[in-house]
């Protein structure tokens, strides 16, 4: 039996969204001073900060990626959980199981998007932090992935969007929250934004193939619907990016007068 109500008798969910409704977005570019791009993605109450370091010198013989290659940048991913974001739930290090399904996930989505030919004899470091988690994490951690690579200036064949989606009875539901993970058949998509095509389309229960290909096709309808939040997002970070160096231009040019 369901722990909570799922959908209501007005058609809501225990948030008040309804089945096909987003939760509140924030993005923000550049939020890690240290690394080469950075960007915080904050989807309802689930927060991942993404960092990228690279493309620089290997440092890994094969950890979280598939070894080295001399005709293309290696992509390793690491992924780690804030202690005070895991609520009641068993602590999560390192080396955890879960964690490191979470980073294969994410390399193997970008594997195939991030030109990696154009950095050979490389590696780009993804390091993900969970600090609040209410859901959606994998597909959270992939939009701040997408950020921080277009902040560290990593060549990328498209947008990378994510969005989870669930099946309470015939009903589809979009971008679920933790409860509804728990208690719902949940398939994690992630999709280009121009092609629409899935580059990663994960479930761990089983679905009837009709049902699995209106589930993605609502899910890729929602990464669309993102992208456009991230473009915002990237647009205003250049903008930003400009205004900065002209005023540090014409500082300059006032100190040598």
């Amino acid at each position: 039996m369901s722990r909570i109500e799922i959908l209501n008798l007005a058609g809501l969910r225990h948030d008040n969204r309804r089945p096909y409704e987003l939760r509140a977005i924030a993005l923000a570019l550049d939020t890690a001073p240290h690394a080469d791009g950075s960007a915080t993605v904050t989807q309802g109450l689930t927060t991942v900060l993404a960092s990228v370091s690279g493309p620089r010198e290997p440092r890994t013989k094969g950890g979280g990626g598939g070894g080295q290659a001399h005709d293309r940048a290696s992509v390793v991913v690491e992924v780690g959980v804030a202690p005070w974001a895991q609520g009641q739930a068993r602590a999560r290090s390192r080396g955890d199981k879960r964690l490191l399904e979470i980073g294969a996930a994410i390399r193997q989505t970008f594997e195939p998007v991030i030109m990696t030919h154009l950095y050979p004899r490389s590696e780009i470091a993804v390091h993900i932090q969970v600090v609040s988690a209410d859901g959606g994490i994998l597909p959270t951690a992939i939009n701040a992935t997408t950020l921080a690579l277009i902040s560290a200036g990593i060549s990328l064949t498209d947008y990378v969007t994510s969005l989870s989606v669930g099946l309470h009875l015939a009903q589809p539901l979009l971008d679920l929250s933790a409860p509804e993970e728990r208690d719902l058949p949940v398939l994690v998509v992630a999709a280009l934004a121009r092609s629409g095509k899935l580059t990663l389309a994960q479930m761990e229960t089983r679905l009837h193939v009709d049902r699995f290909e209106h589930m993605a096709s609502l899910a890729v309808e929602g990464c669309a619907v993102l992208k456009e939040e991230m473009e915002q997002a990237v647009k205003a970070s250049a903008r930003a990016l400009v205004d900065r160096m002209a005023q540090r231009e014409i500082a300059r040019e006032a100190a040598a007068e």
